[in-house]
C-alpha cells in the first residue's frame, strides 16, 4: 500500500464487514435512472468508479414511493420487479471489491410534482408546486416503504443503504421547526419532530437485520432560519446510532438555502470543521463531505482526526481513478475537479443526463469509448485551449500521432483568464493535469508558433483539427475607440489599469467574471475563516441552523454591469451557481442593469438609455465583454488545396464560452477520427 496517503487508504472495519479505504463515492443522481436501458449504462459507471478504487460508493437518490419521487418519472423501488435492474449495478460493483448502498431519497415538499407531500402544508421556495400536509396514516405508509426499499435493495445486491435526512428532504422537514408546523406526534417537541428519524431507522434495521450497512445523511448544518440547533443535531446522531446506524454521513446545507455549498468558490474543505465538531460527541464513523477534491485535502481531514470517511461525488465523475491514481503515488495524474457544476448539477437539474466538463465520458461510458485505432493518423490540432488539449490528449490516446500548435506560450487558452477570477482558482488544475497529458502521451507540443494554411499543408497531416477559439466581438458605438474603452482581454490578458468608476457591457459570463476581478482585493475562496464570514456561516453555531449575519467585502470600485436584454441579469448562468454570481456582486454593491439601450461614448463616460431615460455614466472606463466571434480564418484556404478539417470548441460556436461543450465536441470528434 502506499504510504503517501496512509489515512485515506486504511481499511475501515464495520464488524460485520470491511471496507477497503476511506474514500465514499457520494451520492449523485445523473439522470440515467430515468433513461431507458438507463440502469446497463449506470453499472458501467459505476463500475469505471470500481475499479478506480473507490471503497464505497452511493447511488443517487431512489425513491421508496410515488409521492417521494424527485420528479414524476423518476425512479423509485417498492416492486419485486423493479430488482433486476438493480443486480446489474451491484454485479458490476462487486466484481471489483468495491461496496455499494443505495440512497433512499423521499424528496417531500422538494419533489418536482403535483403529489408532494411534506409534515406541514409549506411550499418550498425551489418548487412550483404546494404539497399535502401528510395524515398519519401516510406518515406510518411511508415509514413501511423506507423499509421496504430497504429490503428490495438488500435482495438486489447492495451492502447497505444510505437513508437520506438531510438537503432539506422529507425527513429534514420533519426535524426542522421551519417545515414542521405539526401539533400531533410528529410536530412541536424535538422528541416529537425526530420521530420519523428514529421509525424509519428501526423499521429498516427490522427488515434487513445486523448485517447490512445503514448509513444515515444527518444535516449537520442545515443554514436555513429555523433549522437545527448544534445540541440537536448531536442528540439525533447519537440517538439513530443507537437504534442501528453504521455511518453518519454529513448533510451540509438545504438546497434553498442562501449560503453555497459546493460550487467553485467555496474553499476547499469548507465544512470539515462541522464534522469533526460532530464526531467528538458519537461512537460511529463520520464521512466528511463538500469541495473535497484532492488526495492531499481527503488525507489532511482524516490525519487531523476529523472524519473517519470522506465523500467524493464529483471528483470521482471527474476522474474515475481517483483511488489508483493516489494509490500509486501519482495525484499530479488526477484530472481534478473544479466544481464548476456545469455539466452534473446543472444538467440534473434541467433534467438532462449528468456529465463532466473536465471530462465529457462521465455517464457516457457505453457511448464513447476511446477505443484503439488500427490505422494511426498524422493529426495537427491548431489551438490549445480546453478543445483543442482535449482533442489532442483523446485522439492520442486513441494511437494516433498529434501536433498540437498554439501562437501563445502556454497552453491553457481561455482557461488562462479564468483561473485569474477569484473562486476560480480550480481551472489552475485542469491546466495542470493538461500539461501532464500532453507530455506522457508523447504529443509533440509547439508553443509560440502561428499557423499559416501553408505551413499546416506543408506538414502532410491526414486531418487538421482547428480549435483556434475565438476573437472579442468589437463595440460598434460613436467614440468607441475612446482611450476608455478596453476590452476583456485587455484586462484579463494583458492587465491594463482600470479606474475607479466602471461600466461593464455585456453581463454574460465573461461580464460576470471581469466584474468580480474587479471588485475584489483578495480573493475569499482562499480562506474559510473569511469567507465564512461573507456568507454568514457561524462556526461557533450560536444560532439555529448555523447562520449569523453576513459581513461585507471592500470594493474598492464603483461598478455597473449591464446588458441589452430585458430579463434578470445573469439570467443565463448556471442553473446551480448563477445566484452566487449574482449575491456576490450585489453584496459589494455593483449596480446591476438590464434593458440597456448604448448610446455613445464621451469624455464624461458612456451614454445610455434605459426604459427611455437618457443618462449618463460618469467612468474611467468602459469593458466590453459583449460577446464573441468564432475564429476560423484557416478553414477555406485548407478545404480548398484538398485538406480534411474539423471545426470545435469557440472555433465552431462562439456564443459564450462554453468549454463544456468545447470539450465534448472533442471528445465526439475524437472517438470517430
Amino acid at each position: 500500500m502506499s504510504t503517501a496517503y496512509p489515512h485515506l487508504l486504511q481499511p475501515l472495519d464495520l464488524g460485520f464487514t470491511t471496507i477497503k479505504n476511506r474514500v465514499l463515492m457520494g451520492s449523485m443522481h445523473t439522470g440515467l435512472e430515468e433513461e431507458k436501458g438507463g440502469f446497463a449504462k449506470l453499472a458501467e459507471y459505476y463500475e469505471a468508479r470500481a475499479k478506480g478504487g473507490v471503497g464505497l460508493i452511493v447511488t443517487g437518490g431512489i425513491s421508496p414511493n410515488f409521492r417521494g419521487r424527485v420528479a414524476p418519472f423518476g425512479s423509485e423501488l417498492s416492486r419485486p420487479w423493479q430488482v433486476a435492474k438493480h443486480r446489474l449495478i451491484t454485479d458490476a460493483v462487486h466484481r471489483h471489491d468495491s461496496k455499494i448502498c443505495m440512497q433512499i431519497l423521499h424528496t417531500g415538499r422538494y419533489a418536482y410534482h403535483p403529489f408532494s407531500v411534506a409534515p406541514s402544508k409549506i411550499k418550498a421556495p425551489i418548487s412550483p408546486f404546494t404539497p399535502k400536509a401528510m395524515s398519519e396514516r401516510q406518515i406510518r405508509t411511508t415509514i413501511a416503504h423506507f423499509a421496504r426499499a430497504a429490503r428490495l435493495a438488500q435482495k438486489a445486491g447492495y451492502d447497505g443503504v444510505e437513508v437520506m435526512g438531510s438537503e432539506g428532504y422529507l425527513i429534514n422537514q420533519f426535524i426542522c421547526p421551519r417545515t414542521n408546523q405539526r401539533s400531533d406526534q410528529w410536530g412541536g417537541s424535538f422528541e416529537n419532530r425526530t420521530r420519523l428519524a428514529r421509525e424509519i431507522i428501526k423499521a429498516v434495521r427490522a427488515e434487513v437485520g445486523p448485517n447490512f450497512i445503514i448509513i444515515y445523511r444527518l444535516s449537520m448544518l442545515d443554514l436555513v432560519p429555523d433549522g437545527n440547533t448544534f445540541e440537536e443535531v448531536i442528540a439525533l446522531g447519537k440517538t439513530v446510532t443507537e437504534l442501528g446506524v453504521n455511518i453518519i454521513n454529513s448533510g451540509i446545507g438545504w438546497h434553498e438555502a442562501r449560503v453555497p455549498t459546493i460550487v467553485t468558490s467555496v474553499p476547499r474543505a469548507a465544512f470539515s470543521w462541522i464534522t469533526a465538531k460532530v464526531r467528538q460527541h458519537l461512537s460511529v464513523p463520520v464521512v466528511a463531505v463538500n469541495r473535497i477534491n484532492t488526495p492531499e485535502i481527503a488525507e489532511q481531514i482524516l490525519a487531523k482526526g476529523e472524519a473517519d470517511m470522506v465523500s467524493m461525488a464529483r471528483p470521482l465523475l471527474a476522474d474515475p481513478e481517483f483511488v489508483n491514481k493516489a494509490a500509486a503515488n501519482q495525484a499530479h495524474r488526477i484530472n481534478t475537479c473544479i466544481a464548476c457544476n456545469q455539466g452534473c448539477l446543472d444538467h440534473v437539474f434541467e433534467n438532462k443526463r449528468a456529465t463532466c466538463l473536465v471530462n465529457p465520458f462521465a455517464c457516457y461510458e457505453t457511448e464513447l469509448k476511446l477505443t484503439a485505432v488500427a490505422q494511426p493518423k498524422q493529426i495537427a490540432v491548431v489551438g490549445a485551449g480546453p478543445a483543442g488539449l482535449a482533442f489532442a490528449c483523446y485522439a492520442a490516446e486513441r494511437g494516433h500521432k498529434v501536433s498540437l500548435f498554439d501562437s501563445a506560450g502556454e497552453i491553457g487558452g481561455q482557461f488562462n483568464y479564468a483561473k485569474q477570477i477569484p473562486g476560480k482558482e480550480e481551472f489552475h488544475e485542469t491546466i495542470r493535469y493538461f500539461n501532464q497529458r500532453v507530455t506522457e502521451l508523447g504529443i509533440t507540443l509547439h508553443l509560440n508558433q502561428r499557423q499559416t494554411a501553408q505551413s499546416l499543408l506543408a506538414g502532410k497531416f491526414d486531418d487538421i483539427v482547428l480549435a483556434t477559439g475565438i476573437v472579442p466581438r468589437q463595440l460598434q458605438l460613436p467614440g468607441s475607440d475612446s482611450s476608455k474603452v478596453l476590452s476583456y482581454l485587455d484586462v484579463l490578458r494583458d492587465r491594463k489599469p482600470v479606474g475607479a468608476r466602471v461600466a461593464i457591457i455585456g453581463a454574460g459570463g465573461i461580464g460576470f467574471d471581469v466584474a468580480e476581478l474587479i471588485t475584489t482585493e483578495q480573493s475569499p475562496s482562499l480562506s474559510v475563516t473569511e469567507w465564512s464570514r461573507i456568507w454568514g456561516v457561524d462556526s461557533q453555531y450560536s444560532e439555529r441552523g448555523g447562520l449569523t449575519k453576513p459581513g461585507k467585502e471592500h470594493n474598492p470600485r464603483e461598478v455597473y454591469l449591464l446588458q441589452r436584454k430585458t430579463s434578470k441579469v445573469g439570467d443565463g448562468l448556471g442553473k446551480t451557481s448563477g445566484w452566487v454570481h449574482r449575491a456576490t456582486l450585489k453584496q459589494k454593491n455593483v449596480q446591476m442593469i438590464a434593458g440597456v439601450t448604448y448610446k455613445e461614448i464621451t469624455d464624461q463616460g458612456l451614454v445610455i438609455e434605459v426604459n427611455g431615460q437618457t443618462s449618463v455614466l460618469e467612468v474611467d472606463h468602459i469593458i466590453v465583454c459583449a460577446g464573441q466571434l468564432p475564429l476560423r480564418e484557416l478553414q477555406q484556404e485548407l478545404i480548398a488545396a484538398g485538406q480534411s478539417v474539423h471545426l470545435i470548441g469557440g472555433a465552431d460556436v462562439a456564443a459564450e464560452l462554453d468549454a463544456k461543450r468545447a470539450m465534448r465536441q472533442a471528445a465526439e470528434l475524437a472517438v470517430v477520427i
